[in-house]
């Protein structure tokens, strides 16, 4: 066999050198960042390399910190107004910073100030009326690139009232236009709805290059805190290492393969016989979220509370007496863990009562609501905090989410993280906003790729309880100990949620009726899905939560089945 020629050889090197060159880059700006958080430029040139890089997310992410910072220095009256003026006026010793000089941007701005005043005339405000346009560019161009149409179009549209001739901004609209009739299957002369876009898509799921809170989760250190944890929890269970079957990006012919490939997580495991029906683990948790207004819901553990008047022991919080909780126990949790963060701040109302469509965005929404309460009331990071600090986010390997933009490159990858702007990018920083948290001065805790990186851990993790009124999923939580029991659709336990998390071995098993139990040494089978669905159901659900298809045995025999293969 023929070796490859070196040329053919430096190509992946020399990727290599410039993605690690970026990834320097990026934490320069990010160092910069530290030390000067209200400067508009320093998110434009970072949200810059992270298009670079691929990631068009967190491109946005920055380019929106970076145009709420332009309405800081163009509004007097705004909180930051001074800070970011202060921060903006160290760049104007130079006509335009270089990541403004950009396409016609700056042509076209003179062509408007030679005719009319920009904003005022002191230098300061020309340049912060330049950068929200640079800002609308990135955004509207990121948005588009991550699926999120509508708000793509809405950013395009803000950018030409100011700068209507702007060559790159309606190339942008074109762009949006072209991907909304792909997307929405119009015909030739059907015309484009600007005001019915679809507004999600998906982003990159994976472990970042600079992500430092993430665990060594198969560690002596780690598993003996784990097990410390599970002790009172579930005293006849260990955490240890499970190797598992790998989830496939979609329809393959290996289910009837014998060997298939395999990876290693972490698993509940038996150490002590454990009998049909009894309980395997009892979890509580506070990462709960509610997305009814007003309910009779504990809004610590998420029990759903009995009519007032029959209600015994709840306990109403002094301060905003609209907060409910079951009894003195979780109020005095709620009240240790994260309450006062939220107290009297009116972010109670924010995201309830959604639309059916939005429904499970909204829950998500307030499970990373609640992360970041908890974590201000700590004064701990939001990865390190033990809720979700050991879960698995079912990331993918940085290099396979790469673009390679060589003239042989294969097919794109297939990115499944949800985004969307809002869910992503604005609401949770108008919630940080209403707990008087300064979103620039805490970028290091409140960065978007922190947030990504919990909602790839809530996703495929939390569980979820319908409502008696329309069936609709209005209470979430994250038990981390219970989703350490792994996936599979044929369990050995089943789960009860009712304030705690609780785990009974099965009566009887899915396949083939067979007796329930489990032995010492056999590992612990949840199951996160309806198993009563048909395997193609089934997968879909395991694509959308956990990213890839199940490949347990169950699903692999009888999708073989089904397809007449092994």
């Amino acid at each position: 066999m023929e070796s490859s020629s070196p040329s053919a050889q430096s190509v992946p090197d020399e990727r290599q050198a410039q993605r690690a060159a970026l990834v320097e880059h990026r934490q320069r700006l990010t160092d910069a960042l530290a030390l000067a958080p209200y400067d508009l430029i320093l998110y434009l040139e970072r949200a810059v390399v992270y298009s670079d890089l691929a990631y068009p997310d967190l491109a946005a992410g920055d380019a929106y910190r970076a145009l709420l910072l332009t309405d800081e220095v163009l509004n007097e009256g705004f909180e930051y107004h001074e800070q970011a003026k202060e921060s903006l006026e160290a760049h104007s010793s130079d006509p335009y910073p270089k990541v403004l000089d950009y396409g016609d941007l700056l042509s076209n701005i003179k062509n408007m100030a030679d005719g009319e005043d920009v904003e005022g005339s002191e230098p300061y405000r020309q340049l912060a009326t330049t950068a929200s346009v640079r800002c609308f560019q990135v955004l509207s161009l990121s948005l588009l690139l991550c699926g999120c149409l509508a708000s793509a179009s809405d950013f395009v549209e803000k950018g030409l009232r100011i700068l209507p001739e702007n060559k790159e901004l309606l190339e942008i609209k074109g762009y949006i236009e072209q991907v909304a009739r792909r997307r929405l299957r119009l015909k030739p002369d059907e015309s484009v709805d600007f005001h019915d876009l679809p507004d999600s898509g998906v982003v990159r799921r994976e472990v970042y290059p600079w992500n430092t809170h993430e665990p060594d989760r198969f560690s002596d250190e780690s598993l003996s805190f784990l097990n410390g944890q599970l002790e009172t929890m579930a005293p006849k269970c260990a955490v240890k290492v499970s190797c598992l079957p790998v989830l496939l990006e979609g329809e393959s012919n290996t289910d009837g393969y014998d060997i298939i490939p395999t990876c290693n997580q972490l698993g509940l495991f038996a150490k002590e016989d454990i009998a049909p029906g009894e309980a395997v683990l009892k979890e509580y948790s506070l990462l709960t979220a509610n997305n009814r207004h007003k309910e009779s819901t504990c809004d610590a553990c998420g029990t759903e509370l009995p009519p007032l008047k029959v209600q015994t022991e709840a306990v109403s919080c002094p301060e905003c007496y609209d907060t409910v909780f079951c009894d003195e126990f979780c109020f005095s949790r709620a009240q240790k863990q994260y309450h006062p963060a939220v107290c009297d701040k009116d972010v109670d109302s924010i995201a309830k009562d959604p639309e059916a469509k939005d429904v499970a965005e909204s829950l998500y929404l307030l499970l990373l609501a609640r992360l970041l309460a908890m974590s201000n009331h700590q004064e701990v990071h939001p990865l390190d905090l033990k809720e979700i600090k050991y879960i698995w986010g079912d990331f993918v390997p940085t290099q396979l989410n790469d673009i390679d933009l060589s003239v042989n490159a294969g097919p794109p990858p297939e990115w499944t993280l949800p985004f969307s702007f809002k869910y992503n990018i604005e609401i949770p920083l108008h919630i940080l906003e209403k707990m008087d948290i300064d979103i620039f001065e805490t970028l290091p805790q409140h960065d978007l790729w922190v947030f990504n990186t919990a909602y790839s851990k809530f996703r495929g993790t939390a569980s979820a309880r319908k409502g008696l009124r329309d069936g609709r999923p209005e209470v979430a939580a994250v038990h981390p100990f219970w989703c350490l029991a792994n996936h599979d659709c044929d369990p050995n336990v089943t789960w009860e949620w009712g304030g705690r998390m609780t785990l009974f071995a099965r009566e009887t098993r899915v396949v083939g009726n067979r007796p329930g139990g489990i032995k010492a040494g056999e590992e612990i089978l949840n199951h996160y899905c309806d198993v009563d669905l048909p395997v193609k159901d089934r997968r879909e659900w395991a694509q959308g939560a956990l990213g890839g298809w199940c490949m347990c045995k169950r699903c692999r025999d009888e999708a073989a089945a089904t397809n007449g293969s092994g």
